[in-house]
């Protein structure tokens, strides 16, 4: 329905859209939708909210410039009447095609105003995307992700600005409505231009953002910053008049600050803007461990963050029940390793400890279970879709399914069981405790018999939870 209208925002919003033949007409059609629901309550025109479109296939292509559609009524029919390209998921050349026209007059984009890039996915590109996506962020981008498929959590996170909880959103592509205010809002805190308001927060900086108040240089801001139960500890900086935003750094981890931006000019009074911005947690590595590529005899493990404070990473592993567990070593940089020479059709208790120059260790663990030899449905994998809600997606098994048949026994609560159509490879499990571990299983149905299936076990628990857990290894 309609939406209270949103005015005194001011920014370019560039919509990367999957028009590729990975996409199917019933997706790309919900995708518009979502699209124009997002969009719905912006004012449009040269000092508020423009936006464009660029289609992701073999050769990216623009629908329309920035500057073409300046009402709600004729934007709106602009994406009704977008066609879907087909072809190839080239989505490194568009992300590089959309540089140059978030910055060219020739695509209507302004040269002072915040820039917002939202990337709507169904996870999977032909070509990188890693590259074109940093100099996007370098140049001030602010770039949210909407995944509507099987994308790596690892490699989208990176993509999408910090933190990747605010900026990142995994979603069935029928349940993109269930996150339409909350990117929105996101959205809002950047474009926002009547107010100082900080973006790109780590665990040591922010970016801050505020609205072009001088013209030709007229006057300067002083910028104070504190944090907020340690006042003596107040730092003043001087910047140009010239300036609409700036990077703060070698800030404390989980700490609040005061931020106070006063306008210095002898032509006009401006009043002083204030805000308080929250560092993240310093040493959060590992927040989340990753179990994917089961076989009978190893598994994939991975983990995220990562941090140029961690010297190297433990991963310890034992199958449940038992007492012997084996250890291995991973350097710091790299966040994921391959755990070999098991049983089948076992489950395996991993623990991953961040090994920090600091000394501490934080440790976060899950448990994964070994394929059968020979089953059928393959990479049985979750992702945190919310408060007790997992999505369990997973691989097209071989040969003529006629669907899967999805258990899932709960710790507390009821078992469910739930069959699914052979083209269905996802669904979401809901009202799983906080703090239990549940067992998820997905079994193939044929004609004449059922296939061998695949389960894990997977613990609701937050990583908070966890820290400063380890496993002792045994004698």
């Amino acid at each position: 329905g309609p939406q209270p209208s949103i005015s005194g925002s001011e920014g370019d919003l560039l919509f990367l859209l999957d028009s590729s033949g990975s996409v199917s007409y019933y997706e790309f059609s919900r995708v518009k939708e979502f699209m124009w629901d997002l969009l719905q309550p912006f004012t449009f025109g040269p000092k508020d909210v423009q936006t464009s479109i660029i289609h992701i296939s073999t050769t990216p292509t623009m629908e329309f410039p920035f500057d073409q559609y300046l009402s709600g009524g004729t934007l709106r029919q602009a994406i009704q009447n977008t066609q879907q390209l087909m072809g190839d998921t080239n989505t490194g050349k568009a992300l590089s095609y959309a540089k140059e026209k978030f910055f060219s007059d020739e695509a209507g984009a302004r040269p002072d105003v915040p820039k917002v890039l939202v990337w709507v996915t169904d996870g999977f590109s032909t070509d990188d995307i890693s590259e074109p996506m940093q100099l996007l962020k370098d140049m001030g981008v602010t770039v949210f992700i909407v995944s509507t498929g099987r994308g790596n959590y690892l490699e989208l996170s990176a993509a999408a600005s910090q933190p990747p909880e605010k900026h990142l959103h995994f979603v069935d592509v029928d349940d993109l409505t269930i996150i339409t205010k909350e990117l929105r809002d996101a959205i809002l805190d950047v474009i926002q231009a009547n107010r100082l308001h900080a973006v790109d927060i780590t665990s040591s900086s922010f970016r801050l953002v505020w609205p072009e108040l001088f013209s030709q240089e007229s006057g300067y801001y002083t910028l104070e910053y504190a944090p907020t139960h340690d006042i003596a500890r107040k730092r003043t900086q001087q910047v140009s008049g010239a300036y609409t935003s700036l990077m703060l750094s070698n800030l404390a981890p989980e700490t609040t600050y005061d931020v106070a931006l006063i306008p210095e000019s002898n032509v006009h009074y401006f009043p002083p803007q204030t805000t308080r911005v929250t560092t993240l947690a310093g040493e959060i590595s590992p927040a989340q461990v990753l179990i994917s590529e089961s076989g009978p005899h190893s598994f994939h493990v991975s983990w995220a963050p990562t941090l140029d404070s961690v010297i190297s990473y433990q991963v310890l592993y034992g199958p449940l029940p038992g007492n012997s567990v084996k250890l291995l070593e991973v350097d710091g940089k790299h966040n994921s390793t391959v755990v070999e020479n098991l049983a089948p059709n076992t489950t395996y208790l991993v623990t991953v400890t961040a090994i920090y120059k600091s000394g501490k260790e934080k440790s976060l663990s899950a448990k994964a279970c070994t394929q059968e030899e020979g089953s059928k449905v393959r990479h049985l994998r979750f992702e945190d879709m919310g408060p007790n809600t997992l999505k369990a997606s997973w691989d097209a098994a071989d040969g003529k399914v006629l669907g899967y048949r999805v258990r899932c026994r709960r710790q507390t609560g009821p078992s469910s069981v739930v069959s699914v159509s052979p083209q269905i490879h996802s669904v979401l499990l809901t009202d799983l405790a906080s703090g239990t571990t549940n067992k998820v299983c997905v079994k193939p149905m044929y004609k004449n018999h059922s296939g061998k299936g695949l389960c894990r076990m997977v613990r609701m628990q937050p990583a908070t939870e966890a820290q400063g857990y380890k496993h002792r290894q045994r004698a």
